[in-house]
C-alpha cells in the first residue's frame, strides 16, 4: 500500500545516486510523491531514465548517467541538479555493489571496486555536494550503510562489510564537520530486503529462509528504507545528524535462533 503523503519536501531538491531501482528507486519516488524534484543518477541509462519518466518528466525529474567512483560523475551529478532545477537541498547515495568472494579470493581490483563505488562513492557524493549546500545555507545528507559490517557478517562480504562499516565512521566525521553549515549527514542501515536483484537471483528456498530469521517474519521492501530516508531528510529530524537507522525487521536482535514464543 502507498506511504500517505503530505508534500512535505515541496520546493527541495534532490539527487538520488544509484536510483534507476531497488531500494534507490522507491527513495525517489518517495521523494518526487512529497512534492520534491529529484535528480536520478545510476549507470544504468535506460532503466533510469525510464524511471524518470515514471516520475511525470523533466518538470519533477530528470537522468544523469555517473559512476560515484570517479570524482568527475559526482561533481557532474550535483551540477546537473544545480543547472536543472536550481540547487540541492538533499543527497542520498545509495549506490553499492556486492560481489560474494570469499577473502582467501578477493583479488585487489575487487576489493578496490566494491570500496570505490560504496565508501569511495560516500565521500566524493559527499565533497560534491557541500559547497552548494553551503552557500545554500544547509541541506541532508543521508547515505545507505548496512546491517552488514556495522553491525554483523556472514561469508563472502569482507570487502562490503568493510565499506559500509567505513561509512559509519565517514558519516560520524562529516556531521561534525557539516554541522556548522547547517548540513545535517546521517544514514540508514538496511537489513535483507526484497527487492527484484533478490527475487531474481536468489531462490525461493533462501528467501524463505531470510525470512525465518526475522522477528517481524518478512524481509524488508524498498519502500520501508525510502519511508525511513523520507523521515531524515524532513525538518522533523533536523536535531539529528551523525546517526544511523537500522531498518532490518528486528533481525540483528535474537541471540540464536530459537526466538519465537510458541504456546505452552
Amino acid at each position: 500500500m502507498p506511504a500517505p503523503t503530505d508534500q512535505r519536501l515541496s520546493g527541495r531538491i534532490a539527487l538520488v545516486i544509484g536510483a534507476a531501482r531497488g531500494i534507490g528507486r522507491a527513495i525517489a519516488a518517495r521523494f518526487v510523491a512529497e512534492g520534491a524534484r529529484v535528480i536520478v543518477a545510476d549507470t544504468e541509462t535506460a532503466l533510469g531514465e525510464a524511471t524518470v519518466a515514471s516520475f511525470g518528466g523533466p518538470s519533477v525529474a530528470r537522468f544523469v548517467e555517473i559512476d560515484i567512483s570517479k570524482k568527475a560523475d559526482a561533481e557532474r551529478a550535483v551540477a546537473t541538479a544545480v543547472e536543472a532545477f536550481g540547487g540541492l537541498d538533499i543527497l542520498v547515495q545509495n549506490a553499492g555493489i556486492y560481489p560474494w568472494t570469499l577473502i582467501e579470493n578477493i583479488e585487489p581490483e575487487e576489493w578496490d571496486a566494491v570500496l570505490g563505488v560504496n565508501l569511495r562513492g560516500t565521500f566524493l557524493a559527499a565533497q560534491a555536494a557541500l559547497p552548494v549546500m553551503r552557500q545554500r545555507g544547509g541541506g541532508r545528507m543521508i547515505f545507505t550503510s548496512s546491517i552488514t559490517g556495522p553491525k554483523v557478517s556472514s561469508p563472502g562480504h569482507g570487502h562490503y562489510a568493510a565499506s559500509k562499516a567505513g561509512i559509519n565512521g565517514f558519516i560520524r566525521s562529516a556531521a561534525i564537520e557539516f554541522a556548522g553549515y547547517g548540513i545535517t549527514v546521517n544514514g540508514v542501515e538496511p537489513g535483507n530486503i526484497l527487492t527484484d536483484g533478490m527475487k531474481a537471483h536468489r531462490s525461493a528456498d533462501f528467501i524463505r529462509q531470510m525470512e525465518e530469521a526475522v522477528p517481524l517474519g518478512r524481509l524488508g521492501t524498498p519502500e520501508d528504507i525510502a519511508g525511513a530516508v523520507y523521515f531524515l531528510a524532513s525538518d522533523d529530524a533536523a536535531y539529528i545528524s551523525g546517526t544511523t537507522i537500522v531498518i532490518d525487521g528486528g533481525q540483528i536482535l535474537p541471540e540464536g535462533n530459537d526466538f519465537r514464543l510458541s504456546p505452552v
